[in-house]
């Protein structure tokens, strides 16, 4: 070890006793804010001995938002799952890439000649992109094709989604999540049955018969999608639970109903995806035409818009910055893989997820976010190939605040305890009644064997960016170490976390698709 020279310590006697005087007596003991620094640190550490981590991973960070200060940390560069956290990954780059005005456009297209009335060719409906068609809209798009004088066609209606690539399932995605809503196939062009916009799915609501043991009415929205429901929901005993599977067959649209729903029991809803979702639309959409008096005579085919193909109608989406609530609040799958896909096609000439990734990269890395090495295979969190890093998360939450779209992204993140939907999201029913009530802003993220939380949180007189990531746990839910740390961070309390209540018995589709379970969130 290197000595230190003699000289340096050679202060006069007339100096020291000066700065004595100045300064106040020689203490060992840190001032109150570093003795506060020193509390919450040891407070967080024995948060991070609770028995449900016992053998998993954990990775904590911990900055003052607008200093960049890291207030504590804990394995902070740990390369981990993230789940839906990423999200907040994507929405950036969107935000950035895109813009906040960005809207996904859809169109119908006469290719062909007409004459009077008639079409002698097809109508071609071409998707945009678009996570949040409605029914409604493609009902609108054919009221549009009557009003502009068309009443025959001679054709089909013909499914154009040939904007971005015809990859429909993400990068390592389970292949059993894929009659989920959480798992939607990803087109240019596809539906959605409600303002939550998960595309690619059909909605099915079940209402249980007047008495036990007779079938339970199954309404399928849009009542137009081309699938086959097969099996029966049964109605169960009056106060029983409801035990519903709903899920569809691979490789078709199949969709197999079974178990029951108490007799008495309010309608229950069940989201599930689609195959082929083009096909899916323009059949709902020819649907659409025949009401609005427009008959087609060939059908439902596939295949692009010719060049001198005339544009009959239009519909717009909401701007990106608006779609961040339902994305982020509901930590929405199919609408990240929108964005990226959207993002490749927008900045690099090709609507694929490796084209848009790529731009998410280069944006990260031209901001000097790429402090950690990482790796990035979606845009949901939903690919068990992602892996990300507190640090890096850090270093974002200090970057967005910066930008000019930081309070739509700000206002779009999860509300803790905030019991309006489309604000608390799926922060709605945690750390009620707590110090962090109201006071975070934050991405959740699980999936099995994962739980995440990464956000801001309203400390005592600042604002502190958080990450939290656990992974590899096999037991109980660790959830509320990870609400714990959050209400300490807001001032509250460092009391052990409860055990959350024993979860109700579900059937296979409620354990993973049902959106009341929040697996994928």
């Amino acid at each position: 070890m290197r000595s230190l020279p003699v000289r340096r310590w050679c202060v006069p006697l007339a100096a020291l006793l000066t700065v004595l005087c100045v300064a106040g007596p020689v203490s060992g003991r840190p001032n109150a804010e570093a003795r506060a620094g020193t509390q919450l640190a040891a407070d967080l550490d024995r948060l991070l001995t609770d028995p449900r981590l016992a053998g998993a991973q954990a990775s904590v960070q911990v900055t003052d938002a607008a200093t960049g200060e890291v207030v504590y940390q804990h394995a902070s560069d740990a390369l981990l799952l993230p789940a839906s956290t990423l999200k907040t990954v994507t929405a950036a780059a969107a935000l950035e890439l895109l813009g906040p005005d960005h809207r996904f456009a859809t169109e119908v297209l006469a290719d062909g000649r007409r004459g009077g009335g008639v079409l002698d060719g097809d109508l071609v409906l071409r998707g945009g992109g678009d996570p949040s068609l409605l029914p409604s809209d493609l009902d609108e798009l054919a009221g549009q094709v009557a009003a502009a004088g068309v009443s025959e066609v001679d054709g089909a209606v013909r499914a154009d989604a040939t904007r971005w690539d015809d990859v429909r399932l993400g990068p390592n995605w389970a292949w059993d999540d894929q009659p989920y809503y959480y798992s939607p196939q990803i087109s240019a062009l596809t539906l959605t049955t409600d303002t939550d916009y998960d595309p690619g799915t059909v909605r099915l609501t079940v209402t249980p018969a007047a008495e036990p043991g007779r079938p339970a009415a199954v309404r399928l929205t849009p009542a137009d999608a081309p699938v086959r429901l097969t099996g029966r929901i049964d109605t169960g005993p009056l106060g029983g639970a409801p035990a519903l599977d709903v899920t569809r067959r691979l490789g078709g649209n199949e969709i197999v109903l079974a178990g029951s729903l108490p007799a008495g029991a309010a309608p229950a809803d069940e989201w599930v995806t689609v195959d082929d979702p083009a096909a899916v639309a323009a059949a709902v959409f020819a649907a659409a035409l025949q009401r609005h008096g427009v008959t087609v005579a060939g059908g439902v085919a596939a295949g692009p818009a010719t060049a001198d193909a005339v544009t009959l109608a239009r519909h717009e989406s909401a701007p990106v910055g608006e779609l961040m609530v339902p994305f982020l609040k509901l930590s929405n799958n199919g609408i990240a893989e929108h964005l990226v896909k959207e993002i490749g096609l927008v900045r690099a000439g090709s609507g694929s997820w490796s084209a848009g990734l790529a731009e998410v990269v280069a944006f990260l890395s031209r901001n000097g976010l790429d402090v950690t090495a990482a790796r990035q295979s979606d845009g949901s969190g939903l690919s068990r190939h992602n892996l990300m890093t507190a640090r890096r998360y850090a270093a974002l939450l200090g970057f967005a605040r910066g930008r000019p779209w930081f309070r739509t992204w700000y206002d779009a993140l999860p509300v803790a305890g905030d019991p309006r939907r489309m604000v608390g999201g799926t922060l709605t029913r945690r750390m009620v009644g707590t110090a962090a009530e109201g006071r975070v802003h934050a991405k959740t993220g699980s999936m099995t064997g994962v739980d995440a939380l990464t956000g801001y949180v309203e400390g005592d007189g600042r604002t502190l960016a958080f990450t939290v990531l656990f992974n590899n746990f096999a037991g109980e839910s660790p959830r509320p170490v990870i609400d714990a740390l959050v209400v300490r961070l807001a001032g509250g309390p460092a009391g052990a976390p409860p055990s959350p209540p024993s979860p109700p018995s579900l059937s296979p589709a409620a354990r993973t698709g049902g959106k009341a379970a929040l697996d994928w969130t």
